[in-house]
């Protein structure tokens, strides 16, 4: 077995892993609430309070509520008139659970592999639904940690809390450059497109698990 393919641990993003594409559900929101489906993320790129806003919250500066509050605002700049309150739990009522990733989180479990959490945190009901604690061995959130993806930081954290080094473990996760910041700090990654592939490339990676991860339809 090469030295790339010895990994014994995986971390897994939430966001676009567990549940459907963040970018998709803040899409719909665009769509129902906006009238554009680019808009949500196009103020997070364009708009350097609205990208603030963001970065701020998912490293625990900033509350749930002011959040909410400072990105309603952002949307009036934009002409969009929205409710404030609840208006992250809106977005994230559009993400849809991903029965066939978290049947694979639980087999890898069965099969001794350590699994963790990896998020970008992202309101206080992202995780609703969600069990963390019973269906990983160690949570880690970026909210929690004062530090978010793609910082080495975060990740290291998380291979902390497995116990085991960069190099024995491997980070899943939907967004490209996230995965290219753990590679860098000497993880594997996996970039998750639909969960049959992604337990094939895991097949590929673990010194164990393989036998269930490659039945995950």
């Amino acid at each position: 077995m090469s030295a790339r393919s010895a990994r014994r641990a995986v971390l897994f993003d939430f966001g676009g892993v567990l549940t459907s594409s963040v970018l998709d559900g803040f899409a719909a929101f665009g769509r129902d609430e906006c009238g554009d489906e680019t808009l949500p993320m196009r103020l997070f790129a364009e708009d350097p309070t609205a990208r603030q806003l963001l970065v701020d919250h998912e490293e625990g500066r900033l509350g749930h509520d002011p959040f909410e509050a400072g990105l309603a605002e952002r949307l009036r700049a934009q002409g969009i008139e929205v409710e404030t309150e609840g208006l992250i739990g809106r977005m994230q009522a559009r993400l849809v659970r991903d029965e066939a990733m978290v049947e694979l989180v639980a087999s890898l479990r069965e099969d001794g592999v350590p699994v963790g959490l990896v998020s970008n945190s992202l309101g206080r009901d992202c995780y609703a639904g969600f069990d963390l604690p019973a269906m990983f061995d160690a949570v880690t959130i970026s909210g929690q940690e004062g530090v978010r993806k793609p910082s080495r930081r975060l990740y290291e954290i998380g291979c902390e809390r497995l116990g085991v080094a960069p190099h024995e473990a491997v980070m899943v996760d939907d967004l490209a450059q996230n995965i290219v910041a753990a590679e860098r700090l000497g993880m594997a990654g996996v970039v998750h497109l639909e969960a049959e592939e992604t337990a094939a490339q895991l097949s590929q990676l673990l010194e164990v698990g393989a036998r269930r991860t490659s039945t995950v339809q």
